[in-house]
């Protein structure tokens, strides 16, 4: 039975997630910050190509990613 219930959490949890990440790529363009557009971002543009590599932005969302997942990891 209990393997049952932590499955239901992990679901729960995913799909919590999949809701925060529709919410933020619905409300992004309406935020005081462009994630891929931060300070200290990658771009380096040449007549014939572009590099781009969201660096900090990766950074960012990392993070709360592992914010909103460490609780999580503290039940056992």
């Amino acid at each position: 039975m209990a393997v049952i219930r932590e499955t239901g959490r992990l679901f729960i949890f995913i799909g919590a997630m999949f809701i925060a990440s529709g919410v933020l790529l619905y409300f992004g363009a309406k935020l005081p910050f462009r994630l891929g557009q931060l300070p200290g971002d990658i771009v380096h543009r040449t007549k014939n190509g572009l590099f781009y590599f969201p660096i900090v932005s990766c950074l960012v969302v990392s993070a709360i990613i592992t914010l909103l997942a460490w609780p999580m990891s503290l039940r056992k």
